[in-house]
């Protein structure tokens, strides 16, 4: 019994023994398998590439935040193919399709570089969006220079980052090609890549790549890796004209604010002189060209030499101001011209130049606050579009929408309303030509008549006109002559000054009084706008 009741106690002893050990065995592997997660979490790289471009969007300057993530970042791709992302491991040289409307070549000098000599390097390549990428990031250039929309247009929209390997590629003798396919058959384009300098701004540059059409789709050939982008349609000419139009833009300008100063300067001297509403109109217009030319040269000079945004922001509104008062004094004229010309009778209009000046500087003013609470403007770059590209900076409007329509479509308006204008003054020449009985004053009259057309045609914008053509086939010879006309119209409206000043002063010493003529400042017409 005794022997008996001692085995039972030691084998129940063995048992709760056993038992315990499995409870603590168990425990043991719920503290394995709970620390095991993190653990390998932390051995593994704490971010996957693929990941890279969606967690650096809220970061002030992307696609720095891409460039440093993306060299410290696993190349494992997510479990659902990504056609946003492709990597693979290369291990000698070779062409690789992407299926993503890229094929990459890349050189074994690469693959060398990438890998320190270890033969083989992980290749990543992400489609990234487009606004990730301003061109001046201090703006955000235009906002984008602050915009909602990219400063330039990129072959299908989007920005192609690759990275080879863990070390930056660089100066390769053998270099990188790159071909977008060019699904929307654009005909020019040129290869860029986005540069980052030593405060973290981007800008679109072209050293190091060469561009070349191969069965209509682009090849961009560079002697590095990083962002790259195709370019389509440069916004200005080669860089062997950018210079030239400089040069005419500024010296042009120089002009029209030296004579549009002397013109109001002579203005305000004989202002006890009654002068003609229309010479009134001439004078509002020179001024708003003064101060456009004055405005311009300052915005170039302080975008080229500044990086402070603000003031580059407010010489972009003030550009922008000058512009519109211009465009709206050149409607103003226009509007005179109808008075004069097709209504003619029953035109008077109290206070009529009062309501002209309201008209003529209020709604450049409104357009340009609303604007501006919608920060709009800053930095504006234009690029050539060509290796070692020239960089043309200018404090503008920095959103493309507002520019169209702000600029392009009120500007559009405008010399429609104004050609409409002018096509009727030649008709009613054509009919007084053709009813004058004096044929020995004919060519005489003809010639009065083409330089009073020349006059008008100036004072009513015509050159602007111009600004609608600088864009295909006769687009340089069209930008050429748009820059110099436009640049000159303040010396030209001077002329045109001095030319109603001189008539002016004949017919008061004149006491026989002519036919009806179609003139800006005659007083001997039946017409009276006072």
């Amino acid at each position: 019994m005794v022997p008996a009741f001692i085995e039972w106690l030691t084998e129940g002893a063995h048992t709760r023994e056993t038992e315990h050990s499995k409870r603590e065995m168990r425990g043991f592997c719920c503290v394995v398998l709970w620390i095991f997660p993190i653990f390998s979490s932390t051995i593994e790289t704490s971010e996957r590439c693929y990941k890279v471009p969606e967690n650096c969007q809220m970061e002030k300057n992307v696609p720095l935040c891409i460039e440093d993530r993306m060299r410290n970042c696993s190349s494992k791709g997510p479990r659902i193919n990504d056609p946003k992302y492709f990597s693979r491991q290369i291990s000698s040289e070779e062409t690789v399709n992407t299926e993503r409307g890229y094929v990459i070549h890349i050189s074994g000098e690469a693959l060398q570089r990438s890998s320190n000599g270890r033969g083989d390097a992980d290749l990543i390549v992400s489609l990234l969006n487009e606004t990730f990428f301003r061109v001046s990031s201090s703006l955000n250039t235009k906002k984008g220079k602050d915009s909602n929309k990219p400063d330039t247009i990129l072959h299908g929209q989007t920005v192609l980052g690759v990275w080879l390997g863990k070390n930056e590629v660089q100066n390769l003798s053998q270099p990188v090609q790159l071909r977008f396919i060019n699904t929307n058959q654009s005909k020019n384009g040129t290869c860029v890549y986005w540069h980052l300098d030593k405060n973290g701004k981007g800008t679109w540059r072209t050293d190091g790549c060469n561009t070349t059409i191969a069965r209509e789709d682009f090849v961009c050939s560079c002697n590095h890796l990083s962002f790259f982008a195709v370019l389509i349609n440069p916004e200005i000419p080669a860089a062997s004209h950018i210079v030239p139009l400089n040069y005419i833009s500024y010296i042009g300008s120089a002009l029209s604010i030296a004579f549009t100063a002397l013109m109001i300067a002579i203005f305000v001297c004989q202002r006890r002189k009654q002068y003609d509403h229309s010479v009134v109109i001439h004078v509002q217009l020179s001024g708003s060209l003064f101060l456009l030319h004055i405005s311009f040269l300052c915005s170039v000079w302080f975008s080229g030499h500044r990086e402070n945004d603000s003031v580059c922001q407010a010489l972009g509104l003030l550009l922008h101001w000058c512009l519109l008062a211009t465009f709206t004094w050149t409607a103003i004229e226009g509007f005179h011209l109808y008075l004069l010309v097709v209504r003619v009778f029953n035109i008077y209009i109290k206070r009529y130049l009062l309501k002209l000046s309201l008209v003529g500087w209020g709604v450049p003013t409104i357009t340009v606050i609303i604007c501006g609470v919608t920060k709009v403007y800053g930095k504006y770059t234009f690029y050539t579009g060509e290796e070692n590209s020239t960089i043309t900076p200018l404090c503008w409007i920095s959103t493309q929408i507002v520019s169209y329509i702000t600029v392009n479509g009120y500007l559009g308006l405008v010399m429609l309303f104004n050609m409409v204008m002018l096509g009727v003054l030649l008709v009613k020449m054509h009919k007084l030509r053709s009813q004058t009985l004096q044929i020995k004053d004919h060519q005489r009259r003809a010639w009065k008549e083409w330089v009073s057309l020349l006059g008008l045609s100036c004072v009513l914008g015509v050159p602007w006109v111009l600004a609608f053509s600088t864009h295909g086939p006769l687009s340089l010879p069209a930008l050429y002559v748009f820059t110099i006309l436009n640049s000159l119209q303040g010396l030209f409206i001077f002329l045109w000054f001095l030319t109603l000043m001189c008539q002016a002063r004949k017919e008061e010493h004149s006491s026989s009084k002519g036919t009806i003529q179609v003139s800006f400042n005659s007083n001997d017409e039946t017409v009276n706008t006072r």
